[in-house]
């Protein structure tokens, strides 16, 4: 018996999972919905034991000076942001029109802040991109630093806003968000 492919939930389903139909997973179907112009932007944090941070930009990294450390992890992050649908089994794959990671170290704070903003012309959000890519952009990092010491956290993964689709525009600290 073929699953039914409506966008609603059926009465075995948990409401308001539309990944879940009776007892197993689906991929939601997007065949009819329109196109729009969708974008997300996603932040996560990296909190480095006290003093790493500052070793680190000043160029006492084990894997190279901090230029070097924050181009790989962009480019991780770029790529984790463009195979997400490969990743995370339910996600659509789509064709990204952009992404682009931005690094913010505060070393007085031994923080770096990541930010990913993922942008397509699609049938569904590009949530999940935006925060893959941050969350790569960060294991990177960690991965690239880590010989410092064990102790940095990476911390705080979330979405900060969304445009596009049927709900519009979405910002995190929005009534109701």
């Amino acid at each position: 018996m073929e699953p039914d492919q409506s966008d609603t939930n059926g009465p075995d389903e948990i409401p308001g999972l539309s990944h879940v139909e009776g007892q197993r997973a689906r991929m939601v179907p997007v065949g009819s919905k329109p196109v729009t112009s969708r974008e997300a932007l996603a932040r996560v944090s990296l909190a480095f034991p006290p003093g790493s941070l500052a070793r680190i930009l000043a160029g006492e990294g084990p894997k190279g000076a901090w230029p070097a450390i924050e181009e790989v992890a962009r480019v991780a992050g770029i790529l984790g942001a463009k195979d997400t649908g490969r990743l995370i089994p339910m996600c659509h794959p789509l064709g990204l029109d952009h992404v682009e990671i931005v690094f913010e170290p505060d070393a007085d704070r031994d923080r770096v802040e990541i930010r990913c903003r993922a942008a397509c012309e699609g049938k569904t959000g590009v949530e999940m991109e935006a925060m893959t890519g941050a969350s790569l952009a960060a294991l990177t990092v960690y991965d690239m630093t880590k010989a410092m010491g064990p102790g940095t956290r990476i911390e705080g993964l979330e979405l900060l806003e969304k445009r596009g689709g049927r709900r519009g525009t979405w910002k995190r600290g929005d009534p109701g968000s």
